[in-house]
């Protein structure tokens, strides 16, 4: 007897495949800090890194378009958008020692993995075979990519300036196991001056990235419906997140903002953005059942 896959099926088996992988990655890295006094991400690691995220960008495309229609859900929506960022992450790592980074990015990649084997449900946009729906879609996932990496890069810059005050403190932590570790995290991550830069220059691309997209859907409002920003959920807070991020950088240019108050803007911008398409998504999925 035969068995007939649906692109919905091997969507699960490669998520299911892609979260094993991040797994390993995620034993691997925890080993090499435990083990290493400065860990970082080998040309090894680095190649399963790789293979992971073409066996998880399979994923996506199959749960997306492998029926031919363009699909798309809140645990679809949160695994494209990590592959992306991942794909960010690991193309920066080649030039840039940010070994602490891949440690909170690779569980991540996990949850975001398996959530589309729990929850594989999700919509067939309408008006599929629109090439400005497909170009608006892509935009809007890159732009929430880079956010979330530039939001992830904001906690790890909170983490290290607290370590640096724990360290200067007259009391610091006594050394246990687990503050070794802790201490061997961050042994591999650049100085916050670089990191710095680094989380401004993710800013600038994914500011960049959400201006394109909503020009795009802006574009696709009007020839859908007739109107240009319909006041929506996902309309208000991608714009709210739009119009924090602007203030940021000009903040950042007339003000010199850096420090703790990037990092407070940078986040309430995420969670503006978090809450324009996945909170919105899980409300309507699985509360409201629409």
């Amino acid at each position: 007897m035969g068995f007939a896959y649906t692109s919905m099926d091997m969507g699960i088996v490669l998520h299911a495949l892609a979260a094993a992988g991040y797994a390993l990655l995620t034993v691997l890295a925890w080993r090499a800090v435990s083990s290493h006094p400065e860990p970082r991400a080998g040309s090894a690691e680095r190649l399963g890194l790789a293979l992971v995220l073409i066996v998880h960008g399979l994923a996506v495309q199959q749960a997306m378009l492998g029926d031919g229609n363009l699909k798309l859900g809140f645990a679809l929506g949160i695994s494209a958008a990590l592959w992306l960022g991942l794909v960010v992450f690991w193309a920066e790592s080649l030039w840039v020692a940010i070994a602490g980074l891949r440690l909170w990015l690779m569980p991540l990649g996990v949850i975001g993995t398996v959530l589309p084997v729990v929850f594989p449900e999700g919509r067939v946009i309408a008006h599929a075979d629109s090439g400005w729906l497909r170009v608006h879609l892509a935009i809007a996932l890159a732009a929430y990519s880079m956010i979330t990496i530039a939001a992830l890069h904001a906690l790890l810059m909170a983490s290290a300036d607290r370590r640096l005050h724990d360290i200067s403190a007259s009391n610091p932590p006594q050394p246990r196991h687990s503050a070794r570790v802790y201490a061997r995290l961050f042994d591999a991550v650049p100085p916050l001056l670089v990191l710095e830069r680094l989380l401004f220059r993710l800013i600038w691309i994914g500011f960049v990235l959400l201006t394109l997209a909503v020009i795009s859907g802006i574009v696709i409002s009007e020839s859908l419906s007739g109107t240009a920003l319909p006041l929506d959920h996902k309309t208000v807070f991608t714009l709210l997140s739009w119009l924090t991020f602007g203030m940021l950088l000009l903040g950042r240019q007339v003000r010199g903002w850096r420090g703790r108050i990037a990092l407070r803007w940078t986040l309430v911008g995420f969670a503006f953005l978090l809450l324009a398409y996945t909170g919105t998504r899980f409300v309507l999925e699985f509360i409201l059942h629409r």
